[in-house]
């Protein structure tokens, strides 16, 4: 069985991560462009590999995986000559998936709430605080660094890293006062890996 992951990719969406966690495991694959403007992710063809109409999905191994944490942990452990993911019974894996998650279920929506200049909700019933409260868990998450695991660069840093640096290119508020986060920008954009997948797409 061929070991190809496919990826149905846009690069005006999380698509991206995703494209970036193939080139930091080393993983052979192809990209299916899917055209939004078109409603092709609406389509039936479409729709019978994830019902969702949502992009990131991938396909490997004839197995379906959708949502981009869940694509990026799936492709560390998939693929564990690249070192991204601890092995199981490792106490790192439980912090590489902490933040990983993180990134998905608190890092995400803060941002989009912020960058979409929403009302805020009430502090208490959020389950991220606020955006302030979410770069201050980032910062926590960087001590001591230089990645999430210290010295090991993970799957946690791919989510983590390129949607920090997605807010910054956008303008989001606040990091730029915080050093520490714009290092680590740094540090993910200067990867080969993000270089080519950012060639790739423009």
């Amino acid at each position: 069985m061929s070991d190809e992951v496919t990826l149905y990719y846009n690069p005006r969406s999380r698509a991206q991560m995703a494209h970036y966690a193939l080139e930091e495991v080393g993983a052979p694959y192809k990209l299916v462009h899917i055209d939004f403007e078109s409603g092709e992710n609406r389509k039936p063809d479409f729709l019978k590999i994830n019902p969702m109409g949502k992009i990131p999905t991938i396909v490997h191994r004839d197995t379906v995986i959708t949502e981009a944490a869940a694509i990026i942990g799936y492709l560390a452990d998939a693929f564990p000559a690249a070192g991204l993911a601890p092995a199981v019974g490792d106490p790192r894996r439980g912090t590489m998936l902490r933040w990983l998650v993180f990134g998905a279920s608190s890092f995400e929506p803060a941002m989009v709430d912020v960058m979409m200049k929403r009302e805020p909700v009430n502090k208490m019933m959020a389950g991220w605080g606020d955006w302030d409260d979410v770069l201050g868990a980032l910062e926590v998450m960087l001590d001591p660094g230089p990645w999430v695991l210290g010295d090991q660069f993970s799957a946690a840093d791919i989510y983590v890293g390129a949607e920090l640096a997605w807010a910054k290119t956008f303008g989001a508020p606040g990091i730029a006062d915080r050093p520490k986060l714009l290092a680590y920008i740094d540090r993910i954009t200067a990867r080969p890996a993000y270089q080519r997948t950012i060639g790739a797409t423009g």
